[in-house]
């Protein structure tokens, strides 16, 4: 047997002997994913002698891709780097560098983020003369191009009022913004996908010619695609496709972010001829803790069938701690965390950010390390954010924001009025606000420190074109006397410290990467938030993160804190079922971060919007049989089986439907009963859908 084969279990081997045609992977939580993939491009390389750069793979992040072509080149060579292996946008960006012309793309666009799409929105909320705040614009902008359906479908279904003014007016506000961001030579993350898409459909021999460079296409975490990034990858894959998806709808939790479910569930109907496989071997979690993710997550109906089994045997049973308020939930896990000791192994997952506060003060206070995840990230600190504004000016002199970033930074001389009398002109003039500091001597009565300024930045832009990235932001630091302005303020050593660390990530980059800043910059936008930097944590210290931010991750010990109605599931999800079953995928992904040790806990009481709330235990704690947990006492005494199961929430589940029962209805036949409220049930029904069924009228018939 191959060395690419011996290691693997059998249904790994079937996923990488797959040749040609499509395939869907359902890859549980801790079945060897990522292994799999790698070892199916490995084996396309050695035993069916497919060129490398014929293969593209599709991660979700760039650290996945970047650890995905390292593990490649110590399998198969050298060779491995001839693989295009990228997140959608990272191959979106390359695509676009080389035809973006073909959709109006000046040569040196540059990406805007989330703060220079604010302040792109200030500015035009600022033209229309709205006394708005720009997040909810940002927000409907998402929606729009995330789900690819365009301004009209989206007003068609919108509420009369966005960010506090008529839809109508808001309509106004994505026309010019997106006319700006065109008139400055930017671009945003989410054009970067539609405008690849709008190069395929109207330039079919571009297509063509990337299909011949991706003749073999994996694209991983599919459940987390959303409509536009569906779109793309049936594009590339074609009529004839070598296509491979790996995901796992059980761990869908991204709706916020317009990830379809429908996408992996539907695969075998887009691909009739598909090739599924199912990894459901477990090398992550004990049989207790999988034990009750199994039962947590079977209740699902929007789901494809697997059962994770464990590779491992024997395991602590899954533990259960009823605090009587969120104070002592607190203080209980610093207490377990101490006695536990080995800080790095350890994480607490919550549902949302503000539950940290409480758990990071009992932690510390316990002299307990903290790693609190989902801070600032590196690259979104002022003084590194004013670096790169430098450089995206430099690279594109049409990018007005961020001129409006650099003019006074540091001091200059340039004040907001003067800017300000500049951008007039600019726009009577028909003109970038670059050129209208070019004519500052025309609009201006002492126009000297902008025409220095402007000296100053066409010294740059020669230097964008000549220089390294590391030497052109040397000469940034010393040409504008950059440090010498930090050291001046309260907090500079340590803002000088994230000066010096661009510039090893910029050094670093040279040396693994390297090519021209302008490439760095791509790379530097295409950076998720939460692979970058975040700052000096001790190495021996707690994780404390959200459930979202967990995806991905594992620990030897994982606390699931907060398990209460209205904070999981969150109250914003119990008005659709779609939500709410995303809800129980979310606590699913919690519970299968653990290895080896899970604990469990709800308050009573909780304080919310500055109230003192009693709050009932969440709904998902029922899907778990009461002999999968053991309750703990506060002071994580010997476990010993409950007393009694959680509280049901009020209006308990009728006539004892909990979710998950198979029943049959005379016209849509067989479902399974995904929600139960009251009067009514929700019942999947195979092939029609979700029904919501009042139970005097419905018929049903229990099947088990």
């Amino acid at each position: 047997m191959s060395d690419l084969l011996s290691t693997l279990n059998p249904a790994q081997q079937e996923a990488v002997r797959h040749f040609e045609g499509p395939a869907l992977v359902v890859a549980g939580a801790g079945s060897g994913k990522t292994r799999t993939v790698v070892h199916r491009i490995a084996y396309l390389m050695r035993e069916r002698r497919v060129y490398p750069s014929e293969i593209l793979a599709v991660t979700f992040t760039n650290k996945a891709a970047g650890e995905m072509k390292e593990r490649l080149v110590r399998m198969v060579g050298p060779q491995a780097k001839e693989l295009w292996v990228a997140t959608f946008h990272a191959a979106a960006v390359r695509i676009l560098r080389v035809y973006g012309e073909y959709v109006g793309l000046r040569p040196g666009f540059v990406i805007y983020d989330e703060d220079d799409q604010n302040a792109l929105l200030k500015e035009v909320l600022k033209e229309l003369e709205l006394e708005a705040k720009p997040g909810p614009f940002r927000a409907m902008l998402d929606r729009i191009k995330n789900r690819g359906e365009g301004l009209s479908a989206f007003l068609k279904e919108a509420p009369d009022y966005i960010g506090g003014v008529p839809k109508e007016v808001a309509a106004e506000v994505y026309h010019r913004y997106q006319k700006a961001l065109r008139s400055q030579g930017a671009v945003d993350f989410n054009d970067l996908l539609l405008l690849t898409i709008e190069l395929f459909e109207g330039h079919p021999e571009v297509l063509r010619k990337v299909r011949q460079r991706a003749r073999f296409i994996h694209v991983d975490e599919y459940q987390d695609t959303n409509p536009v990034q569906y779109r793309l990858t049936r594009l590339l894959a074609g009529e004839k496709p070598n296509l491979m998806v790996v995901g796992d709808p059980d761990q869908s939790i991204y709706g916020f972010r317009a990830a379809d479910i429908q996408n992996i569930l539907r695969f075998t109907q887009d691909y009739p001829e598909a090739r599924v496989i199912r990894l459901e071997e477990n090398y992550r979690s004990s049989r207790p803790i999988l034990q009750v993710a199994n039962a947590v997550i079977e209740k699902n109906a929007l789901r494809l069938e697997k059962v994770l089994r464990p590779t491992k045997e024997g395991g602590e049973p899954v533990r259960l701690y009823r605090a009587p308020n969120a104070r002592e939930e607190a203080a209980f896990v610093a207490r377990e965390v101490v006695r536990l000791g080995g800080y790095q192994g350890i994480a607490v997952l919550y549902r949302t950010n503000a539950q940290s506060r409480l758990l990071e003060e009992h932690l510390r206070r316990a002299g307990v390390p903290v790693r609190l995840v989902g801070a600032v990230g590196f690259f979104e600190r002022r003084e590194v954010k004013d670096l790169l504004a430098y450089a995206r000016v430099a690279v594109n002199p049409a990018d007005g924001i961020n001129l409006r970033r650099i003019v006074n930074t540091p001091p200059r001389g340039v004040g907001a009025s003067t800017v300000g009398k500049l951008a007039d002109y600019a726009q009577k003039a028909g003109v970038s606000l670059y050129e209208a500091f070019c004519s500052a001597q025309q609009v201006l009565s002492r126009p000297q420190p902008v025409l220095a300024f402007v000296e100053l930045l066409q010294e740059l832009m020669e230097a964008a074109f000549e220089s390294s990235p590391v030497a052109f932001f040397e000469q940034v630091l010393e040409a504008t006397g950059f440090r010498e302005a930090l050291r001046e303020e309260p907090d500079g050593e340590e803002r000088l410290q994230n000066v010096e660390e661009l510039l090893r990530a910029a050094r670093d980059w040279e040396v693994e990467e390297g090519g021209s800043l302008s490439e760095f910059l791509d790379s530097v936008a295409l950076t998720a938030r939460a692979e970058e930097p975040q700052g000096q944590a001790p190495a021996e210290a707690v994780t404390l993160m959200t459930l979202h931010n967990a995806k991905g991750l594992e620990f030897p010990t994982v606390f699931l804190v907060g398990l209460e109605e209205n904070l999981l599931p969150h109250r914003n999800s119990l008005s659709r079922l779609e939500d709410l079953e995303e809800e129980r995928r979310l606590f699913y992904v919690g519970i299968t971060r653990a290895q080896e040790r899970l604990y469990l806990s709800y308050a009573e009481e909780r304080e919310t919007y500055g109230r003192r709330e009693y709050t009932r235990p969440s709904r998902f704690l029922e899907d778990i049989p009461r002999e999968l947990l053991w309750e703990v006492g506060a002071f994580g005494e010997a476990p010993a089986p409950p007393s009694h199961p959680p509280a049901k929430p009020e209006k308990a589940l009728h006539q004892g439907f909990k979710g998950g029962e198979k029943v049959r209805h005379p016209k849509f036949g067989q479902g399974t009963v995904v929600a139960a409220m009251g009067e009514e049930v929700t019942v999947m029904f195979p092939g029609v859908g979700l029904k919501r069924l009042a139970l005097r009228f419905a018929g049903l018939e229990r099947l088990e």
